[in-house]
């Protein structure tokens, strides 16, 4: 597939076209994110919403995103494996980790909610929570992939919103938010390149505005 192509990668949604929020109030937060090929764009041409949050808000972003890793700890560039490489003296506002996809397609074990293994998916999650914790004084914010027809990472979703709530952090929920997920088959073709990366559009369009709403009310 030539990503190029696709009308949701259009130049008209380029970085470089988008114009910067003077009265942004997100300007000058320093977040880290931590993910797979969602959080770095593998479909938008390495685009991602972090690069057009940094652009458009005047945030500092540090961008810890390799395609096909997962959460659990068993490749050197699993989540848990890049986490512990990050500076350990960025002081972080936020740190929103994605619910990797990857996990579910590999066949990652679930796991407990109380596990400790860093080779299940619980487990893994227990981990990064208490490593960001511990390490940057923040409570990470993970965040989920919008809905689409997989029972595997359905589970994955649930598993994390009882973890969340037992660990008392937030959960950027676009899987469960019915609303946000209701899109026409047109803007579908426009802000998807398949049912669960984005293009460009889907970024900026789609994507970006919820996430800044989502941090404004933080702050």
């Amino acid at each position: 597939m030539d990503l190029k192509l696709l009308q949701g990668n259009d130049p008209k949604y380029s970085l470089d076209k988008v114009k910067v929020d003077d009265k942004s109030k997100l300007k000058g937060l320093t977040i880290g994110f931590l993910g797979s090929s969602i959080t770095y764009g593998a479909m938008s041409l390495g685009v991602s919403f972090v690069d057009y949050l940094a652009k458009i808000e005047g945030i500092k972003t540090i961008k810890e995103a390799i395609s096909g890793t997962t959460l659990v700890d068993d490749k050197d560039d699993s989540y848990i494996s890049r986490l512990k490489r990050i500076d350990k003296n960025i002081r972080f506002d936020f740190f929103i980790v994605q619910l990797s996809t990857n996990d579910m397609w590999q066949n990652k074990p679930l796991g407990n909610l109380d596990d400790t293994s860093t080779h299940t998916i619980c487990g893994a999650i227990n981990f990064i929570i208490k490593y960001i914790k511990n390490t940057y004084k923040v409570s990470p914010i993970f965040y989920t992939n919008p809905k689409f027809n997989n029972l595997g990472y359905q589970k994955m979703v649930e598993v994390l919103l009882k973890i969340a709530k037992k660990e008392t952090i937030l959960v950027i929920d676009m899987y469960n938010d019915r609303k946000f997920s209701k899109i026409t088959k047109e803007e579908h073709n426009l802000y998807m390149a398949d049912d669960i990366h984005p293009t460009k559009a889907g970024y900026l369009l789609w994507w970006t505005p919820y996430f800044i709403k989502y941090l404004e009310k933080l702050i």
